[in-house]
């Protein structure tokens, strides 16, 4: 019998992107942990909240845990199936509207301090010593977007300047954006990791430690970090309780599909 006081850093991180999802916020979401944490916030947290995928599945809420967007999974209770191509102009209808309810997730290998993100290679483009699957949709979801990044957390990681710009986040800094041609009013809202959830000052745009979790500390936070960041602001956030870890495993991934329990 699993043991529900106890929780693992993959639990702790899908319990944190929960937390954060608002009421009626319309979540883009694709698999891994996002999934599991936007499903334990449909299911248990914030129940009024619409999970799409960019196949064109709308307002999902699968009763087991799909492998991919395309995942005939996702369509036992969606209430809408539309293709691809419908999902891209509700997203970007979304902007021209200025409707600021939804938002996505995204992911890479790198990221900086101002939430950019590459999800394309490591080393020289045109000789890379690492070549990544790419943008997918990340790139038009960054763009037109609010973004929530999902990261492991190592220095490796979170680095000065990372080596492709895959998914802009704030660019450089406050008027960035803009000077790119971006919507200046859509950007990272925060990064979720194993460690802690990172914010982004109004002014600066630069990342700061938000919270850490029961396990962790700002000082483990900034040693993973490969730059210098804020923890002046640090919070701790508090674990799941056991009934949230139950309908983690017993519920929403009791394959261990994506949430890997150790032996």
């Amino acid at each position: 019998m699993s043991d529900y006081t106890q929780y693992t850093k993959q639990e702790m991180q899908a319990y944190a992107i929960a937390k954060f999802i608002e009421e009626d916020q319309i979540v883009t979401v694709g698999t891994g942990l996002p999934l599991i944490g936007a499903s334990l916030a449909k299911k248990v947290i914030q129940p009024s909240c619409h999970l799409i995928v960019e196949s064109g599945l709308m307002d999902c809420a699968p009763v087991e845990v799909p492998r991919s967007v395309g995942d005939l999974r996702f369509m036992a209770h969606c209430a809408v199936q539309w293709p691809n191509v419908r999902f891209v102009g509700f997203e970007t209808n979304s902007y021209l509207n200025k409707k600021d309810n939804m938002v996505a997730f995204i992911g890479g290998a790198e990221i900086d301090i101002y939430g950019n993100v590459n999800s394309t290679c490591i080393g020289d483009y045109n000789n890379p010593k690492v070549r990544f699957t790419g943008s997918g949709g990340a790139n038009g979801i960054a763009t037109y977007q609010n973004t929530i990044i999902m990261m492991q957390h190592q220095s490796r990681r979170f680095v000065d300047k990372i080596g492709y710009i895959t998914s802009p986040g704030w660019m450089t800094g406050p008027g960035s954006r803009k000077a790119a041609g971006l919507p200046e009013d859509r950007g990272p809202r925060m990064v979720v990791t194993d460690l802690g959830i990172f914010k982004f000052d109004d002014e600066t745009k630069k990342m700061y430690l938000a919270y850490y979790y029961p396990y962790s500390s700002p000082e483990i936070c900034q040693e993973n970090t490969g730059f210098e960041i804020d923890t002046s602001r640090a919070q701790l956030m508090e674990g799941p309780d056991p009934e949230i870890i139950r309908i983690i495993r017993e519920e929403i991934d009791p394959g261990q599909v994506f949430i890997k329990l150790k032996k």
